[in-house]
């Protein structure tokens, strides 16, 4: 059986008094690529900013490869949103690449011309080499999230954790994203990706974490995406959803 990578056991949190998370519990497989999928307001994000201790919990323990968060923190990575970022920050799409080496460089030396061509390569795989010295306020936002990528790429983690990578991207991007992801797991990564199109979900991930303040479902894909339980995360039928663009199993009748 696979190593697990993640364990997270009664996990709580809150914003403003308000409960987003409660009772989250579910354990990740080495080698999955996991979509984490639920409506708008069911604490996706949350879900991995409380994972990675960027927003604190109120009940529950969060354990990686059986460790926590600071013993392992160098084997993990993370890409939040893109719209959480200062992109009009004066800096090159290299150097942003090179911040995800930081943790190997030291943060007060320089990196060396290795250091460089590391970033440089994860610009390469990305398609965004040509784009190395351009300042990353001048790039579309498909091409942000490249360098965004390149820049989790570059940590040569363990153990990725991505919010919405494919949210407002071009469809070559989408592409190219979903090859690298893909890439990563076939190298026996483990990912999990925050993800907003239910129609795409059977194509790109092996596991679904169905979430709507809680784990509703969590488990293999073609197991667990039926459209059952996606009405049930999503608190009811999805008349909207024509059936031939949604390939789920065991469709309500």
């Amino acid at each position: 059986m696979a190593e697990a990578v993640l364990q997270v056991e009664n996990l709580s949190a809150s914003y403003r008094k308000n409960t987003v998370l409660f009772d989250v519990n579910f354990v990740v497989q080495a080698g999955s690529l996991v979509g984490i999928v639920g409506p708008n307001g069911a604490g996706k994000s949350t879900l991995l900013k409380t994972i990675l201790n960027l927003h604190p919990s109120l009940t529950g323990s969060v354990k990686f490869f059986g460790l926590p968060f600071n013993k392992v923190q160098k084997r993990i990575g993370y890409v939040p949103q893109r719209g959480s970022v200062d992109w009009d920050f004066p800096t090159n799409a290299l150097d942003v690449v090179t911040m995800g080496l930081y943790g190997q460089i030291g943060w007060l030396k320089r990196p060396s011309r290795l250091h460089k061509q590391k970033a440089f390569e994860a610009l390469e795989k990305l398609g965004m080499a040509d784009y190395a010295d351009r300042q990353i306020s001048q790039l579309s936002g498909g091409q942000q999230q490249r360098v965004f990528l390149a820049r989790a790429l570059v940590q040569n983690a363990d153990l990725y954790f991505m919010d919405e990578p494919l949210a407002g991207v071009d469809a070559a991007t989408e592409r190219a994203i979903m090859t690298l992801l893909k890439e990563l797991k076939a190298l026996g990564k483990t990912v999990m990706v925050v993800h907003h199109d239910l129609q795409t979900v059977e194509d790109y991930f092996d596991h679904v974490l169905l979430l709507n303040r809680t784990v509703i479902q969590y488990g293999k894909t073609k197991q667990i995406f039926t459209r059952e339980n996606i009405s049930r995360t999503y608190g009811g039928d999805l008349r909207w959803l024509r059936e031939e663009s949604l390939h789920v199993h065991n469709p309500i009748k």
